[in-house]
């Protein structure tokens, strides 16, 4: 009996270490938006890899990212974003005409929902340690445009997306 005690306490233990490693590397989000339409749709699910940007990768435009803003859900709390990254530090963007500018040049952007409808934005740099990032359904996006939310600092990112594990006929790695 002492010994299948052991063996369970041994068990739990170590069910405990392996979900401590894998949640200090991966963060699981429920997407609650539509902003990122076509390419996730509310009530996906999605991991974001927590370590992405920890060692040495920069992010790069395309990625797309969690990161914690100053918006609050229906409860107070702070609100994770997912958001496309569009332009990086150093970087002048700029919107007219509704398409996006990155450094002087009209990017191509075959992600979002339907093209030519972000609006407008004077150019700007994108300060030092701060990406900016867009949802891909730009017409319902509250992001990088708006002052709500404005540049992201990369100390804002909670991880990259690397997987859609839900729903299971839409998995797909990023």
């Amino acid at each position: 009996m002492k010994k299948e005690i052991l063996a369970w306490i041994r068990d739990i233990i170590i069910a405990a270490l392996i979900a401590l490693i894998i949640l200090s590397l991966f963060k699981p989000i429920i997407i609650q938006q539509h902003s990122m339409e076509p390419n996730f749709y509310s009530g996906d699910y999605v991991i974001a890899f927590k370590q992405a940007y920890k060692l040495s990768k920069e992010p790069v435009r395309g990625d797309v990212i969690v990161f914690r803003s100053e918006l609050k859900d229906s409860k107070g709390r702070d609100k994770n974003l997912i958001k496309r990254v569009i332009a990086v530090e150093g970087e002048t963007v700029e919107i007219h005409d509704g398409y996006v500018y990155v450094n002087g040049e009209k990017i191509d952007e075959p992600y979002v929902l339907e093209q030519g409808i972000s609006g407008e934005m004077e150019q700007t740099v994108v300060p030092e340690d701060c990406l900016f990032c867009c949802g891909d359904n730009r017409e319902v996006s509250v992001d990088s445009r708006k002052d709500e939310v404005g540049f992201v600092s990369k100390d804002q990112i909670v991880g990259r997306v690397i997987i859609r594990l839900f729903p299971f006929n839409s998995i797909q790695t990023f």
